[in-house]
């Protein structure tokens, strides 16, 4: 019998939380392991271990991945673009701060809720959505002024504050390509080890076409934090988001998604040292308002319950 899903709990509060702060994490881990692998390489290690882990997981629970369902276009579509957004987010953050790779990463939410608003039919936007999406957008706007007004390292920032819009943008069509395409009606699993696979195959020749100097170090730490991007970001929290998905109102879990970029300043300061000024710190605030109005249900619709008992196709990619 199919699951109910229902409002959250405690249970499902403390996970959000914990999972937002996995997600944010991730960019210092990125910054970490820079420092014996190089970024492209890192993404492509990323990606192995995770799609190694979640072949694994379909074959343990004998989740279909070779049924004819009409998904191989899009879905080597979207790890393309899975693939090209991942690319821009480890270059990204070798030229800028993990904390402002995070809040521009973070405009991937309002972008796609505009995306889905034009090309999925039944997305449209209400007031309060578009207000987030707004909100967001000034924030973005007061970033990237701030990230102009000079100061150490202005050029490197600007480029990899552009390359974090470009990673949330490659974000947002990956999603519509989820959702607007038979990808929608597959298994959650199959569509992730899509975009996992693509990236697997791509990146690390990337890697070596680019003249990185890849794998240089494989020190305690630098293991360590490749090994946290693949196994626990990658793998074990989309487990943990596919989860929660199956039990609780996707529309109440998905707002805490705002709680990451502030999470990631925060980390950001603390363990790298890095530098925020009032003015990045107000530009981190818009955004995670705008995606809290973005994600917000509409008062006094309450959703209806999910008939599957596990997420489709297009709940694949989760907020980290």
């Amino acid at each position: 019998m199919p699951l109910e899903r229902k409002a959250i709990d405690g249970t499902a509060i403390a996970l959000m939380v914990l999972l937002c702060l996995c997600w944010a994490f991730q960019q210092v881990a990125i910054k970490v392991a820079a420092a014996g692998v190089s970024p492209i390489m890192q993404a492509g290690l990323r990606s192995i271990a995770a799609g190694v882990l979640v072949l694994l997981w379909t074959r343990l629970r004998g989740i279909p991945l070779f049924a004819r369902d009409r998904t191989l276009g899009s879905g080597l579509l979207a790890g393309v673009l899975f693939a090209a957004e991942f690319l821009f987010i480890y270059v990204g953050l070798s030229l800028t701060t993990a904390a402002r790779m995070v809040v521009f990463l973070y405009l991937a939410p309002c972008l796609t809720a505009l995306a889905l608003a034009v090309f999925v039919p039944g997305e449209r936007l209400r007031s309060s959505q578009w207000a987030g999406v707004l909100l967001a957008f000034l924030g973005i706007l007061l970033a990237f002024g701030e990230g102009m007004a000079g100061g150490k390292g202005a050029a490197g920032t600007r480029l990899g504050d552009a390359f974090g819009v470009l990673a949330a943008a490659l974000w947002a069509a990956t999603t519509v390509v989820v959702r607007a395409t038979p990808l929608s009606r597959a298994p959650a699993a199959k569509t992730l080890l899509y975009q996992l696979a693509v990236s697997a195959a791509a990146l690390p020749p990337a890697s070596v076409l680019l003249g990185e100097p890849g794998v240089t170090s494989l020190t305690p730490r630098v293991v360590a934090s490749l090994a946290y991007q693949g196994v626990v970001v990658a793998f074990a929290s989309y487990l943990v988001w596919f989860w929660l998905l199956t039990r609780y109102l996707a529309s109440r879990i998905s707002v805490f998604a705002f709680l990451t970029p502030l999470f990631g300043v925060a980390l950001g300061v603390w363990l790298l040292g890095e530098p925020v000024t009032p003015a990045f710190l107000g530009a981190a605030v818009l955004v995670g308002a705008g995606i809290a109005l973005v994600n917000l249900p509409a008062r006094g619709r309450p959703a209806a319950p999910a008939p599957e008992s596990r997420p489709s196709g297009r709940d694949a990619r989760p907020v980290g």
